[in-house]
């Protein structure tokens, strides 16, 4: 068990992920935030864990589409998130990424990639400059369960393996490949199985437990600082909301959503610190605070200008 100020801190970064997604879906309702939105509720253990294991002085995340939570775990401002997810000149790539293109090099987030699986490879490609330029990088790829049946995927962890890269690859099984269940899409649902074909250790781990997240990425990042090469590991979590916003998840069989948020992972950390004595007290003050945090961020998002539609093509490479 870590110490409270380690759980207490896990809750925080948890919270604001999900009180940020909360507030981004009311924004998107009210049109405030346009285009494809895909929201992390139900997953935030899964970036509060691994980001708690890394060094983001020098480690490079590169998440999926569905990266607002890896971003914020980051230590991303979410009035900078929030302002590029409205398209104001003060978001953090000035209004130009949106919701699923966006990225935080200052904070160690390298970038979402709409391309299913595309991650992968370019974590391996930094992972790879990592072994010439002597900066102890370690490279994390977070992608979902279906992306584990992209050939770039296979490809980029090949490569990994057989160069021994300093690449950690992570997956957030949430059990559906956007609206299919993975068990049939696949014979072996098993994911982290595949890791031992490419050469490399493959582990399935609790992704609702942010600190069994914790353990199993400071390990892998361990292993591969040490030049031991990649390991792939599987978290286990459930998103509780649709695959996107709209999604009215008709697919989920009766019952599964009721169990999903009795193991979410916020009310499972909640009964850990009232079991390690935190009070309701300090939980509330805790939960207000990043609330109006929150609250103060959209409006002042929601306050700035637009960006400029003739810069659309600056900064852009091709």
């Amino acid at each position: 068990m870590p110490e409270t100020a380690a759980l207490l801190g896990f809750f925080e970064t948890m919270q604001r992920i999900r009180l940020f997604e909360e507030e981004v879906t009311r924004l998107r309702v009210s049109g405030d935030v346009v285009g494809s939105v895909h929201l992390c509720n139900g997953q935030e253990a899964v970036y509060a864990g691994a980001c708690a294991a890394l060094d983001l002085s020098r480690d490079a995340v590169f998440p999926t589409y569905r990266g607002h939570g890896w971003t914020l775990a980051c230590g991303a401002p979410p009035y900078r998130l929030f302002a590029e997810l409205l398209g104001r000149e003060t978001g953090i790539n000035g209004g130009r990424g949106g919701s699923a293109y966006l990225t935080a090099p200052d904070h160690g987030m390298y970038g979402e990639n709409s391309i299913v699986g595309a991650g992968a490879p370019i974590a391996a490609g930094a992972a790879l400059a990592a072994t010439f330029d002597g900066s102890g990088r370690v490279a994390l790829a977070a992608f979902g369960d279906g992306a584990m049946n992209q050939g770039a995927v296979h490809e980029a962890m090949n490569f990994a393996a057989v160069r021994g890269l300093p690449v950690i690859f992570l997956v957030e099984n949430n059990h559906y490949s956007e609206l299919t269940p993975i068990a049939d899409m696949v014979r072996v649902d098993k994911l982290f199985k595949r890791a031992a074909a490419y050469g490399m250790p493959g582990a399935r781990i609790d992704g609702n437990d942010p600190h069994a997240v914790q353990q199993a990425v400071a390990q892998a990042a361990d292993r591969a600082r040490a030049g031991r090469g990649p390991v792939l590991l599987e978290a286990m979590t459930q998103r509780i909301v649709g695959h996107y916003i709209g999604d009215a998840q008709l697919y989920r069989p009766a019952g599964e959503l009721d169990r999903a948020l009795a193991e979410e992972p916020i009310t499972r950390l909640l009964e850990v610190l009232r079991r390690v004595g935190v009070t309701e007290a300090e939980l509330d003050e805790c939960t207000g605070r990043i609330r109006a945090e929150i609250a103060e961020a959209s409006r002042r998002a929601l306050s700035d200008p637009p960006a400029d539609p003739t810069t659309v093509l600056e900064h852009l490479h091709a």
